[in-house]
Order: C-alpha cells, then sequence, then structure tokens
C-alpha cells in the first residue's frame, strides 16, 4: 500500500509554525516543553531537525479560539 500524504499529515518547520502562531521561536519552545503545545518530532534519528504534525498545530489553534470565545463571552 503507498503511502498518501495529507493535510493532517502534512509537518511543518519552526517558521510555519511561527507563521501561523503568531508565536516567535524561542516561545514555541518553551510552551512545547512545558505541555501546552503539540510536541515537535525530530526528523533523523540522532539529528536536530524537528518538525509539527500540521493536524496538531492546527488543533491547538482551534483550541486556543474556543478558549477567547469563552473568555469573551464571560465578561
Amino acid at each position: 500500500m503507498e503511502y498518501q500524504k495529507t493535510e493532517s499529515t502534512r509537518l511543518l518547520r519552526i517558521k510555519q509554525v511561527q507563521e501561523m502562531t503568531g508565536l516567535s521561536r524561542s516561545y514555541i519552545y518553551a510552551l512545547g516543553l512545558s505541555g501546552k503545545f503539540p510536541k515537535s518530532i525530530s526528523l533523523v534519528p540522532g539529528g536536530s531537525s524537528r518538525a509539527w504534525l500540521n493536524s496538531q498545530v492546527q488543533d491547538w489553534i482551534d483550541e486556543r479560539v474556543e478558549a477567547g470565545k469563552q473568555e469573551a463571552s464571560n465578561v
């Protein structure tokens, strides 16, 4: 069976994650270390190249939007 790349399995590099979230590089890594942002995955075993799954980043953004709506409705 041939692997089918979908939008949910698309890998994002740090610049793309920054563009999607509006967050700085260091803040993305800090949130990831604290468990408040999706974990990055290693692109090469033992290497330093990292990426994030598009679906996980998009889910995180959607959660933040919903939380913002909830906060606004409680004011």
